[in-house]
């Protein structure tokens, strides 16, 4: 099978949608089909900057939204226009990533079945993007539906998505959860020292690791309100970020007011070969997502990278966290927002390494077991077919 998959966002670039991409195409690939990936990257940088990021930013000083709905037409546009030129290439089915590449898609005529990831207008509103109720939310949501309602077929990251989608457009989506390279994401005990030696950090440093965007959905202020607590019972440990977005100022003003400076390392967006060796390295990793704007965490891939990578896991209850991981059997659940359990639950897993090792080495049997990309792959196969009939 010929397959396209395609997104009106950068491929690559950090983050899960990325991530998810490249590894249904690797599995999709290990099984003998054809990958290809359209996205917003393979448009020129002029086109870009001229027609679509430039008039966003100045729509967006007239009235909040504006330019987020320009941005997202003018991509569907771009996208449409690439798969016509890419036509000749003859795929059978287009995966796409998100509404408004499932619009430009249909309009091509080739076989679309969606992929959804996320809560697009809720999420908007989250990141300050939209003003909840109002006309430009509607427009976005309007968008949502219609794509749902044009594919041939739904494929959700989890069920609470799935949910979702009938809810909103009356379609009946399929929820296939998010899936790692179980080869890619293995553990590496043995190179945890060589990795700290690579990236400056002594070996007898506790070291927690938090490898997410930097957006309010994903709770990332909370491991830095928590790390006086742990200072005190480990005063040499350093909380370490991998991520870019808007909550970099929120965090930065955390840790000048509770006198951080020297705890908290900020890496920005790194390459995700480099993410696995923090992985390595880290004693604990902490995905501390939260509810935003009616947005929750689906199966996130950071948490599945964290448990196949054998790093001991603490996150928080909420969404599709509380689907993959037992709590105090393969990683430590905690309430959202609540600082206290996260430093008590980060202090127990540094004083208590071998309870953390055990509980990793449960959570990478069940990442083997359950979350591999080649089942993953195959999955996503029997609804292209089923797509095409």
């Amino acid at each position: 099978m010929k397959i396209l998959i395609a997104t009106a966002y950068d491929y690559p670039h950090a983050g899960g949608l990325s991530t998810h991409v490249a590894t249904l195409k690797a599995g999709l690939e290990s099984l003998g089909h054809d990958v290809d990936v359209l996205s917003f990257s393979d448009v020129s940088p002029v086109s870009r900057k001229l027609l679509a990021q430039g008039p966003s930013f100045l729509l967006n000083k007239l009235k909040k939204g504006k330019g987020i709905i320009w941005s997202h037409q003018m991509r569907k546009r771009f996208l449409q226009a690439l798969i016509e030129k890419n036509k000749t290439k003859q795929y059978d089915v287009i995966n796409a990533q998100d509404p408004f590449t499932t619009l430009a898609a249909i309009e091509s005529g080739i076989p679309t079945v969606s992929t959804v990831h996320g809560y697009m207008t809720f999420e908007s509103i989250s990141k300050g993007s939209l003003d909840e109720g109002s006309a430009e939310a509607k427009y976005m949501q309007d968008v949502e539906v219609q794509a749902y309602k044009g594919t041939r077929k739904i494929i959700t990251v989890d069920q609470r998505l799935r949910d979702y989608v009938k809810d909103l457009s009356g379609v009946e989506g399929t929820a296939i959860r998010n899936f790692i390279d179980t080869v890619g994401f293995k553990p590496n005990p043995e190179k945890k020292n060589e990795y700290r030696r690579k990236h400056g950090i002594a070996e007898d440093i506790p070291v927690i690791f938090v490898p997410r965007r930097l957006t309010k959905k994903n709770g990332v202020i909370y491991p830095a309100l928590s790390l006086p607590m742990v200072l005190e019972k480990f005063p040499n440990a350093q909380l370490i970020y991998a991520g870019s977005g808007e909550a970099l100022a929120e965090i930065k003003q955390i840790v000048a007011e509770k006198q951080l400076d020297g705890h908290v390392t900020l890496l920005g967006a790194v390459p995700h070969d480099m993410v696995k060796e923090y992985y390595a390295l880290a004693d604990v990793v902490l995905v501390p997502s939260v509810h935003s704007a009616g947005v929750e965490e689906a199966t996130s891939i950071s948490a599945l990278e964290a448990m196949g990578s054998g790093s001991p896991l603490v996150a928080c209850a909420v969404g599709g966290l509380k689907e993959i991981i037992n709590n105090g059997e393969d990683g430590i659940l905690v309430e959202e927002k609540n600082v206290e359990q996260l430093g008590e639950a980060t202090i127990q897993l540094l004083s208590n390494p071998e309870e953390g090792q055990a509980m990793a080495a449960k959570a990478r049997e069940k990442i083997e077991k359950e979350y591999s990309h080649i089942a993953a792959a195959e999955k996503y196969l029997e609804i292209y077919k089923s797509a095409l009939k």
